[in-house]
């Protein structure tokens, strides 16, 4: 066996609110083989198996009594080109922003709303990452995944994925794909998506009047740097809520009381309502207790000071929850994935 299996492993590296619980056991798969590998490890042992990528988009709560596979795979590759467009491949294990910046520098363009984004390119897909206007959906060739519970491979193209706003097929069928590599369409024709948030603003404050997808992967990197933390220096998952869709006649309630509500027009007659604003509103921002708070930029984060648990952190959520719901009606969903 090549895989290389350790037991009792702190995984406070491998998420980003850098919660402070251990793994039963712990391994990284470079290579489909070493994937097939845990499967069968987990199998033989009757262990579940958690598969993690950047660890972005976890609250982790207990320590965890399972396999706990981490995607490590690497490599990019050009599969098609034609046209002045190309289909590019990327293993699983690729940190995202990075591949981002590769495709940037490549003349490749498609990817640069996406920009500094924490998490790998094999959880992209899972809840549709979007920002600024564009999704994993508008750009999305296919990708190939391995069914857990036959062991067969299998080709998904866009239909296939299901995608909606943070959803997939992935996230209902939960513990059955695993995605080794995913394609996406790009063009060396760059068609700039401008027109959603300060993105214009910011080019324009940079002194751009003709961007191009650098420059608007560079002003996107600014925009998110000033409202969100680093992971790196203050533990956090980015948004930790979805931006909520309601009926237009609840919207227009909330806004006869709060006339500055941030919403956003959705096909058939819904609205999307800014969870951070709605957060804001209710007095959230900046709020902290012990460890666990809500950053003083973005009320749409919420912040591990140091040592915060992940019961801490799930604690403040709901009680953000219930108050959003007593207060406006609404019902806010977290995105992370909690264990």
């Amino acid at each position: 066996m090549s895989l290389q299996i350790q037991s009792n492993v702190s995984l406070k590296p491998f998420n980003t609110f850098g919660v402070d619980v251990r793994a039963r056991f712990f391994a990284e798969a470079h290579t489909d083989s070493d994937v097939r590998e845990a499967l069968a490890y987990a199998a033989e042992h009757e262990l579940e198996l958690l598969v993690v990528g950047g660890g972005s988009n976890l609250l982790l709560t207990a320590d965890i009594d399972a396999l706990v596979l981490r995607m490590a795979s690497r490599g990019i590759r050009i599969t098609h080109e034609d046209c002045g467009a190309a289909v590019v491949e990327a293993e699983a294990g690729e940190p995202w922003h990075p591949f981002v910046q590769e495709m940037l520098a490549r003349g490749l363009s498609g990817l640069e709303n996406l920009s500094l984004i924490p998490g790998t390119v094999g959880a992209a897909p899972m809840q549709n990452i979007g920002a600024y206007g564009v999704e994993i959906k508008d750009v999305f060739h296919s990708l190939v995944a391995l069914d857990r519970q036959t062991g067969e491979l299998r080709e998904f193209s866009l239909a296939d994925c299901a995608f909606g706003y943070r959803d997939s097929v992935f996230k209902h069928e939960t513990g059955r794909w695993l995605i080794l590599r995913v394609r996406f369409n790009l063009s060396f024709a760059a068609r700039l998506h401008l027109d959603y948030g300060p993105v214009r603003q910011k080019l324009e404050e940079q002194g751009i009047k003709e961007p191009t997808p650098l420059h608007v992967s560079r002003a996107i990197c600014a925009i998110r740097s000033e409202k969100l933390p680093d992971p790196a220096v203050l533990g956090n998952a980015g948004s930790f809520f979805k931006n909520p869709v309601v009926t237009a006649a609840l919207a227009e309630r909330i806004k006869q009381t709060h006339p500055g509500l941030v919403a956003y027009p959705q096909p058939g007659g819904l609205m999307k309502l800014a969870a951070g604003w709605l957060i804001e509103q209710a007095g959230w921002k900046g709020f902290r207790e012990g460890d666990a708070g809500v950053h003083t930029l973005q009320s749409l984060v919420l912040v591990n000071y140091g040592s915060a648990s992940g019961h801490d952190l799930l604690n403040l959520a709901r009680r953000i929850q219930a108050d959003i719901l007593e207060r406006f009606g609404v019902s806010l969903e977290m995105e992370p994935n909690l264990y």
